[in-house]
């Protein structure tokens, strides 16, 4: 039989381990573990391979879900000014880098083409995700001419010179994974110009 408690004046002297002890506590929780049935064993089976992760998923602990071309961008916004005055919304903001960026995503969410700026389906050459790209919001005119730039510089660097970057685009035998490579080296090269 546990014995009675001790008076609460005196319980700011005793250490816990001991008041546990002077209750009977430990010899009724030991009794009521005592009590309870083995746990069950269960064979331990190999955890399966995770899935591939898809180009635009972030594929976080949780699964992958799939992000939109623009994602970490903010969208354009009209203000109340440009409602009443019924003009669009100014354009976000981005570097020259953030434009090739975007321009890369565009382009492998819509899909590649050679020979024209767009198709009936939506696919888009070079010059064409840059100019969704800008239609959508993003940049400025200046900003895709700056751009334009820099892939033009990374042609020539890389000792493929042209007259310009959709006439390389449009060369028979180039792949999309050719012209994203293009658009990463361009905005690598933006980055380290810090524009």
């Amino acid at each position: 039989m546990p014995a009675s408690a001790p008076p609460f004046d005196q319980l700011d002297r005793l250490e816990l381990p001991v008041l546990a002890q002077h209750l009977g506590l430990v010899e009724e929780i030991e009794q009521y573990l005592a009590g309870l049935p083995a746990p069950a064993r269960l064979p331990l089976l190999p955890l399966p391979a995770p899935p591939p992760v898809e180009p635009g998923c972030d594929g976080g602990p949780y699964g992958s879900a799939r992000q939109p071309w623009n994602f970490g961008y903010p969208l354009p916004r009209r203000t109340l000014l440009d409602r009443a005055v019924g003009r669009p919304a100014r354009p976000v903001a981005v570097t020259v880098a953030g434009h090739l960026r975007l321009t890369s995503r565009y382009l492998a969410e819509a899909g590649w083409i050679q020979g024209a700026m767009w198709d009936a389906v939506g696919r888009v050459c070079l010059l064409g995700a840059q100019t969704a790209v800008l239609a959508h919001g993003y940049g400025t005119a200046y900003t895709v001419r700056r751009a334009r730039v820099q892939v033009m510089e990374v042609l020539h660097a890389t000792g493929r010179p042209t007259a310009s970057p959709d006439l390389w685009n449009d060369r028979p035998g180039r792949r999309q994974a050719e012209v994203h490579a293009l658009l990463q080296r361009a905005e690598a090269r933006a980055e380290s110009l810090g524009i």
